[in-house]
């Protein structure tokens, strides 16, 4: 530890202290008091979901609509040969 200095060696204690000690201080306020919790997770949306969309035609739908495509084109005289 003398190659690093006394300033240096207790900079390096200072921020190992402050590395510990931060966690547990919010885990103990958070712990203890889960209105703390409710209260900063109630400030954020975390899922925010898109707008609700028209929906697409169902499959019954889309055959009916498939049946009439075909019915008007071979209704409007598509014999080209």
């Amino acid at each position: 530890m003398s190659s690093l200095g006394t300033s240096k060696g207790i900079l390096e204690i200072a921020k190992f202290g402050v590395y510990v000690t931060v966690p547990i201080i919010l885990m103990y306020t958070f712990a203890n008091n889960p209105g703390n919790l409710r209260k900063f997770m109630g400030n954020r949306s975390y899922i925010e979901y898109p707008p609700e969309a028209e929906m697409p035609p169902s499959p019954e739908e889309l055959r009916e609509m498939a049946r009439d495509m075909a019915r008007k084109r071979n209704s409007s005289g598509c014999s080209k040969r």
